[in-house]
C-alpha cells in the first residue's frame, strides 16, 4: 500500500470550505490502495467557527499529526492572521521529521492557505519525495486588479505581491495538479508551460450521503420557517464578486412584488453564514441591494457561519435551494453536489455557461438564469411566480450527486499516475 502525506491546515472540528475534500476522502484511500496520515494546525492556534460534530465523520483509524502556530493575538498586532504564514515553519520543521522517520511516496497539498505550498518544493528538494497540489482557488490572479477598493479583499495588495512571488516557487517542480474548475489549471499552464506535461484531472468536491444521516442525529440548529411561505435557502460565503447575482435576484423580486403580489407575499429568501469575518466585522453583503429595490421583507441575512451539519439540516427543511454564480467565469460553486444531495429543486443564478450550469442543466437539477441575457429577470418573477414546491414535477428528475468515494479513486488515479511519471 502507498503512502501520502496530506497538508490540510484546517481540519475539524474546525468548519472551514477548503478542508471538505480531504474529510470525505478519508474513509477511501484505502479502498484504492492509498495510507494517508494528515498534518494539520491544532484547533487552538486557528480562529474559525468549530463543529464538533465533524470529528466524529474521521476515521479512527487515520494518523493525524498536529503542528502549531504564532498565537493570532500576537500577530494581529502586526496585521498578520494568515494560518499559512503563521505556521510555515512549525510545518516545515514537522513535516521534516516525519520524512526522516518514514517513507512516503506522496505529498498532497489540499488547502487554500497558498503560501505553505512553496515548502513542497523544499520537501522535493531535501527529501525527493513528489508533491501534488489541490488548486480549489486561483493563488496569484489579477481578478481584483481593477475592481474598487471597497471590492478587494482585506490586505489585498500584500497578498498580490506575496502570491505573485510565491506562486512559481511552488509550481517549478509540482508532479501534478487537481483543481475544482479546468480553467485554474489553463491559467497555470499558461503561466508554466511546464504543467502541460504533468498528470492534472479536474475533479469537484465529493458530497457523502451519511453527512446528511449524522446531521439529522445530532440536530441543533433551528430556523423557524414560516410553513405558509416558499422558504429558498443559501448557504455560504456571498462576496462582492456575486452582487450581479444579488442584483438580479432583486430585479426579479421586485417585478414579482408589482405584478404578482400574492406570490411575492408567500416567498422568503433565507441567506446563512454570508461572511467568513467574526461578528464585529462582518458585513451584510445581501440586505443593502435587497433594500435598494424595497424587497428586504421577503430576504433575511444571517452573516455568522453555522456548523456544517446545521447548513445541512437548513437545506434539508427548505423548499428550495438557491445557487449564486459570480462574474469571475472559472467560478464553480463546490456546493451543488451537495445541495443535490439534500433533494430539494435548485434555482441557479449565473452569467456564463460553465461547468456548474452545465452539470445542473444535463442533470435537470433544477432551473438556471444567466443574467448576462437580457429579459431573464421576468423569466425568473414568473418562474417564482409558478413555483408550487408540493407539485412533484418541479422536483429535481434524478437522485444525484458525486459520491466521495468515486472522486477519491480519481485523486488516486492521479497520484498513481504521479508515481509512475516520478519513476521514470
Amino acid at each position: 500500500m502507498k503512502k501520502v502525506l496530506i497538508i490540510s491546515p484546517f481540519f475539524p472540528p474546525i468548519n472551514a470550505a477548503d478542508m471538505q475534500r480531504v474529510r470525505t476522502s478519508l474513509p477511501y484511500f484505502k479502498d484504492f490502495d492509498w495510507e494517508v496520515e494528515v498534518v494539520v494546525v491544532d484547533a487552538k492556534y486557528i480562529d474559525m467557527i468549530e463543529d464538533p460534530i465533524l470529528s466524529l465523520s474521521v476515521p479512527d483509524d487515520i494518523t493525524i499529526h498536529t503542528v502549531s502556530a504564532l498565537p493570532i493575538k500576537i500577530t494581529k498586532k502586526i496585521g498578520l492572521g494568515s494560518v499559512a504564514l503563521r505556521s510555515l515553519w512549525q510545518y516545515k520543521n514537522k513535516v521534516n521529521q516525519l520524512l526522516r522517520s518514514k517513507k512516503y511516496d506522496l505529498i498532497y497539498f489540499s488547502t487554500t492557505q497558498f503560501p505553505l505550498l512553496i515548502l513542497g518544493a523544499y520537501w522535493k528538494r531535501k527529501f525527493d519525495v513528489p508533491y501534488v497540489i489541490d488548486m480549489q482557488d486561483p493563488w496569484h490572479t489579477d481578478y481584483y486588479q481593477n475592481k474598487p477598493k471597497k471590492e478587494r479583499p482585506r490586505k489585498y495588495c500584500f497578498s498580490y505581491r506575496l502570491n505573485k512571488y510565491l506562486e512559481p516557487i511552488a509550481m517549478k517542480n509540482v508532479a501534478g495538479l487537481i483543481a475544482v474548475s479546468k480553467s485554474y489549471i489553463d491559467d497555470l499552464v499558461i503561466r508554466y508551460p511546464r504543467l502541460k506535461n504533468i498528470p492534472a484531472a479536474v475533479i469537484p468536491f465529493g458530497a457523502n450521503p451519511l453527512d446528511f444521516e449524522l446531521a439529522k442525529s445530532m440536530n441543533s440548529y433551528i430556523i423557524e420557517f414560516d410553513k405558509k411561505k416558499l422558504n429558498i435557502v443559501y448557504t455560504g460565503a456571498v462576496g462582492y464578486i456575486m452582487s450581479k447575482s444579488i442584483h438580479f435576484l432583486c430585479t426579479a423580486l421586485s417585478s414579482l412584488k408589482v405584478n404578482h403580489p400574492d406570490a411575492y407575499s408567500k416567498i422568503h429568501i433565507h441567506f446563512i453564514g454570508t461572511s467568513y469575518a467574526d461578528i464585529e466585522r462582518s458585513v451584510h453583503t445581501v440586505l443593502p441591494i435587497a433594500e435598494q429595490y424595497s424587497v428586504e421583507e421577503v430576504v433575511t441575512e444571517r452573516t455568522s457561519r453555522i456548523g456544517y451539519y446545521d447548513s445541512l439540516n437548513l437545506l434539508s427543511a427548505a423548499d428550495a435551494l438557491l445557487i449564486l454564480g459570480s462574474d469571475d467565469e472559472a467560478y464553480n460553486p463546490s456546493k451543488i453536489d451537495v445541495y443535490a444531495m439534500a433533494k430539494k429543486l435548485i434555482i441557479g443564478i449565473f452569467s456564463f455557461d460553465n461547468a456548474a450550469v452545465d452539470k445542473m442543466e444535463q442533470l435537470n437539477l433544477g432551473k438556471v438564469f444567466k443574467y448576462s441575457a437580457k429579459g431573464t429577470e421576468q423569466e425568473l418573477a414568473d418562474y417564482l411566480d409558478h413555483l408550487n414546491m408540493q407539485n412533484d414535477s418541479l422536483l429535481p428528475k434524478k437522485k444525484y450527486f458525486n459520491s466521495a468515494k468515486t472522486l477519491t479513486k480519481e485523486q488516486c488515479n492521479l497520484f498513481s499516475k504521479v508515481l509512475a511519471d516520478s519513476q521514470k
